[in-house]
């Protein structure tokens, strides 16, 4: 009897921490409709529960001010650039924010055990304390996913444009304006606005691929420099750039459509597998014990 009751706490349990996973990322991905006037506002980037939390940096700040932290909003500093919110939330403000979830997560945990139910406390705190991490993380992955699917069929219009007698920054220019605006037009389009107020190009270039720090988009920003200071044609490097992203593409798929077979085996052994064991032998082992 004790063995049942401990499996019974147990699949508590984790339903609990599933149900509270789930509410954590639903809330992270829940968005809210805007209309013309709060686009301009770059707030509306980040989740909604993030946002119900932001009145509260202001406590926090302080805390985050500390130069003990300073470190570490050097490093939310480049981890909100490649998620394309530098904009919207500075590093010590992200720190800031992290605090005020922390200290909800210990409202959560108070709350629990004087209900009488310490490990919900913890569950639910442990997961309000890094959810603004992990929305961070989630928000910088899809990014990347987005920037991976559209750069291909951007170095094609490039490279059109290019081989047909523009050049390099009117051909940009010109397929920036009629694309959707994804993750890629957005980093691109601040670029060419740099470029446009008297940057560099190679620099504006550089700055591009420091601050997105994806593998794919570096080394095509690394090429389009050499070439420009090689003086090497830039029609043929975005075409062999392009064929290249294409097929990682390609392949990339591939490898995960073959490891989708043997990532579904955990879940059936942990998840299926004993319940139909459950069905199919427990009236059976249940009349056995009866029997004896």
């Amino acid at each position: 009897m004790s063995i049942v009751l401990l499996l019974a706490s147990i699949s508590i349990g984790i339903s609990a921490f599933c149900c509270a996973l789930f509410f954590i990322r639903f809330m992270n991905s829940l968005e809210v409709e805007e209309d013309e006037s709060d686009k301009e506002n770059t707030a509306s980037k980040l989740s909604l529960s993030m946002r119900m939390t932001l009145p509260m940096v202001k406590f926090f700040r302080p805390f985050a001010s500390n130069e003990a932290f300073e470190s570490r909003c050097n490093y939310l500093n480049i981890r909100l650039g490649m998620a394309g919110l530098s904009d919207a939330i500075s590093g010590k403000d992200f720190l800031a924010l992290q605090f005020a979830h922390i200290f909800i997560g210990f409202i959560f945990y108070l709350l629990f055990w004087y209900l009488g139910h310490p490990l919900m406390g913890i569950i639910l705190g442990l997961l309000q304390a890094v959810s603004p991490m992990l929305w961070l993380n989630s928000t910088i992955k899809k990014r990347h996913l987005q920037i991976m699917k559209a750069l291909p069929n951007l170095l094609d219009l490039l490279t059109l444009s290019v081989e047909a007698g523009k050049d390099f920054i009117s051909s940009l220019r010109d397929i920036l304006a009629k694309r959707k605006n994804d993750a890629l037009n957005e980093e691109f389009t601040r670029t060419f606005h740099e470029i446009q107020l008297g940057k560099k190009r190679s620099e504006a270039l550089r700055e591009l691929s420091l601050r997105v720090n994806h593998s794919d988009l570096s080394s095509v920003l690394n090429a389009i420099i050499q070439a420009e200071e090689l003086g090497v044609s830039i029609g043929e490097l975005l075409r062999i750039q392009g064929d290249m992203l294409r097929n990682k593409r390609f392949t990339l798929a591939e490898k995960l459509a073959n490891e989708a077979p043997v990532k579904i085996i955990l879940p059936i052994v942990i998840f299926i597998f004993p319940a139909v064991l459950i069905i199919l032998i427990g009236p059976i082992a249940m009349q056995a014990v009866n029997m004896f």
